[in-house]
């Protein structure tokens, strides 16, 4: 493994508005400074652009605190291949964060067209950008992470997922695209040497993420009234991840590039990694539920009075969907020392207090 200095680097993060990108620009200033960002969003109105912008302000907010770090931040898409050939060009950046892609299970089914564009040709565009990266003798990128999902391991029936495991069973179009992105940068490494690592999520939650997620969903249904639906009949795990654990993995493997070396055969072995990054613990949505709904009320989100069981509806599985997602995290534990902490309890009380700020909940409108 080839270690990296982070401080003083150039380093491009597409999806800087996103949950997991802007978290991930606070970290890098608030703990890696000098350090110079140039951040890629298209701000599109997938969810609430209102959250995006609020996740921008608090990095204009952060950067006051270090001066001597920069933070560029360019509304474009990653599908603009101009726009990225340009970005490289103009700050030449050491280390590329590909965050940037058209997320959502379901979302995928009726609207297809956004991820082929967003996670396979946005993709493509930085793997050529970094590959020419090299051109002329220049020193190029030093690593490239990107985001892959736990939607890769499809249908499997084994758990915990193991990075080891075959994944040639999507069943969605988006977890079709995020392998699809292993194989490319697997591709690019071998072909170019570009030093790459794909890290496999597992449902990432916490303050101010995506309102598509299931705990945010069911937060705005209660307040207003609504009913939450709780799928297979709540017969479903996930191993939640807190925003704050998969910010520090993603840090550490910045750190940790693949190292470039040759295999039996003298022939260039890809300077290639991936993987997961969960709390390879996974909760019962149910018991999920149980503890949003307890948080929600210490917050004063909802009453204490409130009737959850007159809100709850269990159904059947969604298309796209898996009943069970469990995280093999050993190989993060042997290459980096880390292993995420966060409770779940911990993480959706943090969400709870940052909601009734953010939505200017009054304990009033109970009375």
């Amino acid at each position: 493994m080839q270690r990296i200095e982070l401080k003083g680097k150039t380093v491009l993060i597409t999806g800087s508005a996103g949950f997991i990108g802007s978290n991930l620009v606070l970290e890098l200033l608030n703990t890696q400074s000098p350090i110079h960002i140039i951040g890629l969003d298209n701000l599109n109105d997938y969810y609430d652009v209102t959250i995006k912008e609020w996740r921008l302000s608090k990095i204009d907010q952060c950067m006051g605190k270090h001066p001597e770090s920069t933070h560029t931040f360019i509304k474009g898409d990653l599908a603009d291949r101009l726009t990225v050939e340009q970005i490289f060009e103009q700050y030449k950046p050491d280390i590329v964060v590909n965050l940037a892609a058209q997320a959502g299970v379901r979302y995928s089914i009726t609207n297809p067209d956004n991820y082929i564009q967003s996670n396979m040709i946005g993709f493509y565009n930085i793997l050529e950008a970094c590959r020419h990266s090299y051109d002329r003798g220049a020193k190029g990128v030093e690593h490239l992470v990107y985001a892959s999902s736990s939607s890769v391991y499809g249908i499997n029936r084994k758990v915990p997922y193991s990075t080891d495991d075959k994944v040639d069973n999507p069943v969605s179009l988006y977890a079709a695209t995020k392998k699809s992105n292993e194989l490319m940068a697997h591709a690019y490494s071998k072909l170019y040497a570009i030093p790459s690592t794909g890290l496999r999520f597992f449902t990432v939650y916490g303050p101010a993420g995506r309102p598509d997620m299931a705990y945010f969903g069911f937060t705005d249904k209660l307040i207003k009234g609504g009913n939450i639906q709780i799928f297979n009949y709540g017969n479903c795990k996930r191993d939640f991840t807190y925003i704050d654990d998969i910010v520090e993995g993603i840090k550490r493997v910045m750190q940790g590039a693949p190292e470039k070396k040759n295999g039996e055969d003298g022939l260039p072995v890809a300077p290639y990694a991936v993987y997961n990054i969960g709390n390879n613990a996974p909760e019962n949505l149910l018991d999920f539920v149980t503890i949003l709904q307890e948080e929600l009320v210490n917050a004063g989100v909802l009453p204490a009075d409130y009737d959850f069981e007159a809100h709850k509806e269990l159904v059947a599985m969604q298309p796209g969907d898996v009943p069970v997602t469990f995280a093999d995290t050993s190989s993060l534990e042997r290459d980096f020392g880390f292993k995420p902490q966060t409770q779940l309890r911990d993480g959706l009380r943090k969400f709870a207090t940052w909601y009734k700020e953010f939505y200017q909940i009054s304990t009033e409108k109970w009375r």
